[in-house]
């Protein structure tokens, strides 16, 4: 008989009991353009040395990911500057995302309802209610996570920094008719795009920015 060595594994969804309960809007809905839904995850990425968390917000549409982050840790604030930072290019009708601590807290929906951004949470213990951000964190580990070994925090924001500018402006995506997912998320509304039509780097390259609280 095989032994497997067993080894703790990080949550990532911490749900405070006590929050404010909202429907998941986007199960029934037909979501035709960007920025009609955005949705967000966070998953764990095991180090040298620990673990370390990455959130990201991906247009639910396009697949295109317009802000992430990593963390040593699962504080609410890391989550809300990339937020911030998302919100500094665009605007979703919808914010979808589980139940974690990080998204029920009263700062992260304050900040979405004072944008009048409309909030859509998955149904306890439904992952399948944000699957397309569950698909997002399988291509991330399968192309790239799992074919390294990080050391620390500046190794993995270096290599996460390549591997989204692959993901969002040169990998096709067969659900996308083979298109990338800046080439769907640019077409369909130009102004999206007035960062790069005034030859400013923040709309294509937003996703680059690297976050200290790793340290």
């Amino acid at each position: 008989m095989g032994l497997m060595a067993i080894y703790p594994r990080p949550g990532t969804t911490q749900s405070i009991i006590e929050h404010a309960k909202y429907p998941c809007l986007i199960r029934k809905m037909d979501i035709t353009e960007p920025d009609q839904v955005w949705c967000s995850d966070i998953t764990y990425i095991r180090m040298t040395h620990g673990f370390m968390y990455l959130v990201a917000i991906m247009d639910y549409f396009s697949r295109y990911v317009i802000s992430w982050s990593v963390s040593n840790s699962l504080e609410s604030l890391f989550c809300m500057d990339t937020l911030d930072e998302a919100l500094s290019v665009a605007k979703p009708a919808v914010f979808h995302s589980d139940q974690g601590s990080q998204y029920t807290s009263s700062d992260f929906i304050d900040e979405l309802k004072a944008r009048k951004i409309r909030v859509s949470m998955s149904g306890k213990g439904r992952c399948f209610d944000n699957i397309l951000a569950e698909r997002l964190w399988r291509t991330v580990k399968y192309e790239e996570i799992y074919l390294r070994e990080y050391d620390d925090g500046h190794e993995l924001i270096r290599s996460l920094r390549q591997y989204f500018d692959y993901y969002n402006h040169h990998r096709p995506h067969g659900s996308l008719g083979r298109r990338t997912p800046t080439e769907v998320y640019q077409t369909s509304d130009l102004s999206l795009c007035y960062a790069c039509a005034t030859q400013s780097a923040k709309c294509c390259n937003l996703h680059l920015k690297q976050k200290k609280n790793w340290s």
